[in-house]
């Protein structure tokens, strides 16, 4: 009867799917186990070798997912997709050691343990052999604010490799916020009830083939994660993160505007002639295009990296896309703003809900038409 399902989050490991396939088998050996590899459509044909390896092995299993990515989002998948008592997670990229997952079973199926998992800081571990002690201390202050998070003092609480009953997940998984890259955090700070938790050291080392799945994000999700925990149920991250995006835009465009009349057209800054410039209407709208475009990349790469557009084609479709329904938000602002200024709204309070109903629609649309599907 099957005991474990092990869950590899991938993207771009094509290389490492094979060897850690035969790290598993030699590892648990007398266990009943799977592998389910939730793959985010690698380009290199990861999910392919994966299938490849399925035809001799039936314990392996791929998800193969076409337009998000996401860490946390895979793992979760993965978990839901066994019949499995226990679930597993860990990376696929050889920097996780397969030889802890006996004692991990152990610990979880003899029911003294909510959750097992494998710390880089706990006594007895390493990262020596990982070589980045730049992300050593980074981790080290990232698990310092986790713990304020959750509540539960662990010396690893970012540890992406870890094991824990299915149901346990299940009971939760739609809680979940699949934010960001560290589901272990996740988990601890969304169940109600405490979790015995047991730690066992792990030499962390170096990946060692494919690519990184930590991108230039990863600080920014980490946060958004946080987010999520905090206020999300308030505000909803992803709208949270579109209407910071524009706030910053805003910015953008008060300074790109300066730029063009300060310096491009050499017109003198000064608030009262603005109106007057010949060149304020065509430097304003190339400060808007400007600031218009900062929106798109940052939320492209930040609000929507799950959803992330690669490629001149789509980049240039998904720009035409955003322009177009940034130009429709912009009249629902102007508009609602002029309707509730004529009914008697006082002046600010007019603006202040254009703005806001701007944003919304703003939002709506992009999820949709730009980052989302027809």
């Amino acid at each position: 009867m099957l005991q474990l399902a092990v869950i590899l989050p991938t993207y771009r490991e094509r290389a490492n799917i094979a060897p850690m396939v035969a790290r598993l088998d030699a590892a648990l050996q007398g266990v009943a186990w799977e592998a389910i590899f939730v793959d985010d459509n690698s380009p290199d044909g990861t999910a392919e070798e994966a299938r490849r390896i399925s035809l001799s092995d039936p314990r392996i299993r791929v998800i193969e997912r076409i337009g998000r990515r996401g860490l946390a989002s895979a793992a979760i998948e993965g978990m839901c997709a066994t019949a499995a008592p226990i679930v597993a997670v860990m990376d696929a990229d050889q920097q996780h050691d397969p030889e802890l997952l006996p004692q991990m079973l152990a610990a979880v199926e003899g029911g003294e343990y909510d959750i097992a998992y494998a710390s880089r800081f706990a006594e007895g571990a390493s990262t020596a052999e990982w070589g980045r002690p730049d992300r050593v201390k980074a981790s080290g202050l990232a698990n310092r604010i986790a713990n304020k998070v959750t509540g539960v003092e662990l010396s690893d609480p970012m540890s992406g490799y870890f094991m824990l009953r299915a149901e346990t997940l299940r009971a939760d998984a739609h809680r979940l916020s699949g934010v960001g890259f560290k589901i272990l955090l996740d988990i601890l700070a969304t169940v109600d009830k405490p979790l015995k938790v047991k730690e066992f050291p792990l030499n962390f080392v170096a990946r060692t083939e494919g690519e990184s799945k930590l991108d230039q994000t990863v600080i920014f999700e980490f946060l958004v994660g946080l987010y999520d925990k905090w206020l999300g149920r308030i505000i909803p991250t992803r709208f949270a993160l579109f209407g910071t995006v524009g706030a910053m835009g805003v910015a953008v465009q008060l300074g790109a505007l300066w730029v063009l009349l300060k310096i491009v057209a050499g017109e003198r800054f000064v608030y009262g002639n603005w109106s007057e410039s010949a060149t304020f209407n065509t430097a304003n709208t190339l400060a808007a295009i400007i600031a218009m475009t900062f929106n798109f990349v940052l939320n492209n790469e930040l609000t929507y990296s799950d959803k992330r557009l690669r490629g001149f084609g789509p980049l240039l479709r998904g720009w035409s896309q955003f322009a177009l329904t940034c130009s429709l938000g912009l009249l629902t602002n102007i508009g609602s703003a002029a309707v509730l200024k004529t009914i008697g709204f006082p002046a600010v309070i007019a603006v202040i809900v254009g703005i806001v109903l701007g944003s919304v629609w703003n939002f709506a649309l992009s999820s949709r038409f730009v980052w989302g599907k027809y």
